[in-house]
């Protein structure tokens, strides 16, 4: 089973509808956002960070925004968190950077979601590059179980 199809599978089994849309390459975020006729703010990325304990856990960051390291490291009531080489996050969820997505990981890290992207309609990773799928954040957020708070801070 291919990435997007993961994705898809995961997506049913939670009940959550997601519109699949093939598109052509981006070089930035910004030229995704261009392709896809939204604002860079409405893609969400996924983001694998990495526990000191060596486990992982995914943060929904909307594109214009980053992570606050502050803020999530005060949530998790942790000292140390980063962001894994490419090879590593894709062994911990299956899924090349720039396809990363929640839906279908190979393990099912917690998922952690900045506070903005509650109340509207996002795109986000679907499992595969050329590949992008929206969602209701709202939706999204229930399925997965997320912890939803303040953890980025703007570009």
């Amino acid at each position: 089973m291919n990435g997007t199809e993961r994705f898809l599978a995961d997506a049913r089994s939670r009940g959550l509808e997601v519109q699949l849309v093939e598109r052509q390459a981006a070089r930035s975020l910004e030229e995704a956002a261009e392709i896809l006729g939204i604002r860079p703010a409405d893609i969400v990325k996924s983001l694998v960070v990495k526990h000191r304990d060596g486990s992982f856990l995914f943060a929904l960051i909307p594109g214009d925004r980053q992570i606050s390291w502050p803020k999530l490291r005060t949530l998790l009531g942790v000292n140390k968190l980063s962001l894994p080489p490419a090879d590593v996050a894709l062994e911990a969820t299956g899924y090349e950077r720039g396809t990363i997505t929640p839906l279908g990981s190979t393990t099912a890290w917690p998922v952690y979601a900045d506070a903005s992207i509650a109340g509207r309609r996002i795109s986000m990773g679907a499992g595969a590059h050329g590949y992008s799928a929206f969602v209701d954040a709202d939706s999204l957020t229930t399925a997965l179980g997320a912890t939803i708070a303040d953890i980025s801070e703007p570009n």
